[in-house]
């Protein structure tokens, strides 16, 4: 029997395959696993599935993609699927050319009936006995691999081709996916992943697979049907709804709980990180992101013996004394994720940090962090690293600074590290900016709207506008914004982007605006738990301000001073 897994990235289709063949093996069946442990087990298309996914190659076509997309299913089939067939294996392959026809057509818009006799050729007739269509929401699925970066130690890889253009893809694919699972219902299992454990998952899937096995018929249906949705939710209750939903995912999936947590104020939230610090520190000291509270900072100290490269990361960009002290004594321990910390930092304790970093050798992440430094100092390490060649560093150490200075090395970079150069642009104007954003707009659109974060011209708005048609990151590029344009924008795409557009409003007060669009989408979008994770950040944000800014009030009242002229 052929057994293929597909799916969107992140929607668990390597794991429960892989689970499946360990399972299968057990029964007693000869089983070959093409992609197993993750990794295609041809070298050929190893190195073809390298190429597809190379960022540095955005010209790259949807039509050249789609061919080597098949180039590399042809040489899996040839090499592996078609000998294990032979043999009278099980064969499971994760992704088979129903990927190609979702990517290229789903995702890239070419037209499926000029891909299929293409995809017929590379087939040579033999499809699969059985697809077990993984299906998950894409942002559910954003944030699991999100936490699968953290976790493996790979946060900072660099994109690949396909996630340069933007999260949309994965939603067009996934209905793209959704579609030919309809027209062939005989064929394709459906199994949901969104809310169900682990083990539940897995026995559901051996059982439906090993009637297949034994030529049982079954009923073909939803392995895991969805739930009905919850009751309506509001701001009010957001909170209680918000950390129901993590205590239910804890027991299942306590790695994405602790992880959801990241960067939010409050006590529910830092009580739940005390639940969670022995089991899984790192995670709970990077949820510490940016917060500056007497709770974080102890659980900081707690420990930063134990992951002193979390606690690190963790603290975002605090710059106050007590980060100065801590970070001094996670050096030894983490000199780059200390040194790649100091963002926006041109203090004395900063630059003797940077100093200590450049003897023990560690340019390149003295260099991440000059992000919005600009000094004669940081010009000499910029000058340093380009005689080292670190282009992506200092290219990146660039953000924030619009100087003619700045431009010119941005303009001399371009040959080495576009990408790099694009990140640096985020919230400015300039002219390398501007250039960089029309030619990458095809290739590289998330990072391009990403990078008009914060940016109010008619031009960033019109490019915004084009892109939220296809991805979310339109959204992501209208954080914090509280001008008409950024409000019509949100209440145009809720429905669309309903998770990102809630994101886009933290940090904004919960005036009548704020909390009227919060509420839309609350009940719009009840009980999706990244809505529900946003929402409450927003409120959480809001609350935090709030509470922040009342001895400010308390003391103006008394002296008769009017507070927000004070605070303006």
């Amino acid at each position: 029997m052929f057994i293929d897994f597909e799916g969107i990235d992140g929607s668990g289709k390597t794991t429960l395959s892989n689970l499946l063949a360990a399972r299968l093996k057990r029964l007693g069946y000869k089983v070959a696993h093409a992609r197993e442990g993750g990794e295609l087990q041809s070298p050929t298309a190893r190195r073809i599935r390298d190429l597809t996914r190379d960022a540095k190659l955005l010209e790259m076509g949807p039509r050249a993609e789609f061919f080597l997309n098949l180039a590399r299913d042809a040489q899996q089939l040839e090499e592996i699927i078609a000998p294990a067939l032979k043999r009278g294996d099980v064969c499971i392959t994760d992704r088979y050319l129903y990927s190609q026809l979702a990517l290229t057509g789903g995702g890239r818009g070419l037209k499926e009936e000029q891909l299929l006799p293409s995809c017929e050729l590379a087939s040579q007739g033999l499809w699969p006995d059985l697809v077990i269509l993984v299906d998950v929401d894409p942002d559910l699925a954003r944030l699991r691999k999100r936490l699968g970066k953290v976790q493996s130690g790979k946060v900072n890889d660099a994109d690949s081709r396909k996630g340069l253009v933007g999260a949309g893809l994965a939603v067009r694919v996934r209905e793209a996916f959704l579609a030919q699972a309809r027209k062939d219902p005989a064929r394709w299992i459906i199994l949901e992943n969104n809310d169900q454990p682990l083990r539940v998952l897995e026995q559901r899937l051996v059982d439906a697979v090993v009637a297949r096995l034994e030529g049982r018929e079954q009923p073909v249906q939803r392995l895991v049907p969805a739930p009905p949705p919850p009751g309506a939710v509001s701001v009010d209750d957001v909170e209680e709804r918000f950390f129901q939903a993590v205590d239910g995912l804890e027991a299942r999936e306590p790695q994405l709980a602790a992880w959801l947590l990241n960067g939010i104020p409050g006590l529910p939230a830092h009580q739940r990180r005390l639940a969670y610090a022995e089991r899984l520190p790192g995670l709970v000291a990077r949820s510490l992101n940016g917060l500056d509270d007497d709770t974080a900072w102890t659980l900081r100290d707690v420990l930063s013996a134990s992951v002193p490269v979390d606690v690190a990361e963790g603290l975002g960009f605090v710059t106050s004394p007590r980060s100065h002290a801590l970070r001094q004594r996670l050096y030894a321990q983490a000199p780059a994720a200390v040194l790649e910390g100091l963002k926006r930092q041109d203090s004395p304790e900063a630059w003797a940090l940077r100093e200590r970093g450049l003897k023990d050798g560690h340019l390149g992440a003295v260099l991440l962090g000059l992000v919005g430094v600009d000094g004669e100092e940081s010009w000499v390490v910029r000058e340093a690293g380009m005689q080292r060649k670190l282009y992506s560093e200092v290219a990146r150490s660039l953000g924030g600074l619009s100087t003619e200075r700045a431009e010119a090395l941005r303009d001399a970079l371009i040959p080495h590290d576009r990408l790099a150069v694009l990140k640096s642009t985020t919230g400015l104007e300039t002219p390398v900016a501007v250039g960089l954003r029309e030619h990458l707009e095809k290739g590289a659109l998330k990072l391009v709207l990403r990078s008009l974060t914060g940016v109010d011209t008619p031009r960033a708005w019109a490019m915004r506008e084009r892109g939220a048609q296809s991805t979310k990151e339109a959204l992501d590029a209208v954080d914090g914004m509280d001008s008409p344009a950024a409000w019509k924008l949100r209440a145009s795409a809720a429905r669309r982007w309903p998770a990102t557009v809630v994101s886009s409003m933290r940090g904004l007060p919960l005036v009548a605006e704020t909390r009227a669009l919060l509420d839309r989408i609350l009940e719009e979008q009840a009980g999706k738990l990244p809505v529900l994770r946003n929402a409450y950040a927003v409120v959480a944000h809001a609350r935090a301000l709030e509470q922040a800014q009342r001895p400010a009030r308390a003391l103006a009242e008394t002296l008769g001073v009017d507070a927000g002229r004070q605070e303006a």
